[in-house]
């Protein structure tokens, strides 16, 4: 009974490493449609979120099925719940791709403002700290955790950048830029929210694993 519990708890691991994967690739290919002004590949990031959805119901009744038939304990237990959360976490980082293809549709027919030079690092950011995050809680590694936790305020200064020089050197001095100018603060301002989303299931693995609660207490990383 106990290995085929553990077996269960693989397959678990396994459908979130596959949404993991999902949702890494459609911000990659999201932020790929807005340098290409591809609207063809922002449709499909659209169209390709059902997936997503599909995966987050089936690691739920993964989930259901295993505190309801196992009933399991401590470790185990947060590990299975804390499965939900992150599925949770990575459905709503899929959407906020969906959120940028739609503002690649907004200006697919426009030439972009700028040349895109923090946009493109934010999404590298992104990803990591959605691959490490992940990472960190298939492994249970904490220290993992800890620096996907700490990439955070990385992610809020890019996002800050972006928007500084959008107002100031755009904005502020023609606003006819104002059409062009307002997607790409959006489009920072998703990928900043990624990876908060990522910072959350970061949190969750050091629960899981620790039983300690570090959200919005940084300085408890260390202790």
């Amino acid at each position: 009974m106990e290995r085929h519990f553990d077996t269960e708890l693989a397959d678990l691991k396994g459908s979130i490493l596959q949404m993991g994967d999902l949702v890494e690739e459609a911000i990659i290919d999201s932020v790929e449609a807005l340098k290409k002004l591809d609207k063809d590949k922002a449709a499909k990031v659209i169209a390709d979120d059902k997936f997503i959805d599909e995966s987050e119901l089936k690691i739920d009744e993964e989930c259901l099925d295993l505190l309801a038939l196992r009933q399991p304990m401590a470790v185990d237990l947060r590990f299975i719940t804390m499965a939900m959360k992150i599925s949770t976490d990575l459905e709503r980082m899929a959407d906020l791709a969906v959120d940028i293809s739609q503002r690649v549709l907004e200006l697919a027919d426009k030439p972009l403002l700028k040349p895109l030079v923090d946009i493109p690092k934010l999404t590298l950011l992104a990803q990591k700290m959605t691959r490490d995050a992940i990472g960190s809680f298939i492994k249970k590694d904490v220290d993992l955790a800890k620096q996907v936790i700490l990439c955070d305020k990385e992610a809020d200064d890019l996002r800050n950048l972006v928007q500084q020089e959008l107002l100031n050197d755009y904005i502020s001095k023609n606003k006819e830029t104002i059409p062009r100018a307002i997607p790409l603060l959006l489009v920072a301002r998703h990928l900043e929210r990624i990876c908060d989303h990522a910072t959350n299931i970061a949190e969750d693995v050091i629960y899981m694993v620790e039983a300690r609660v570090v959200k919005h207490h940084i300085e408890k990383l260390d202790k």
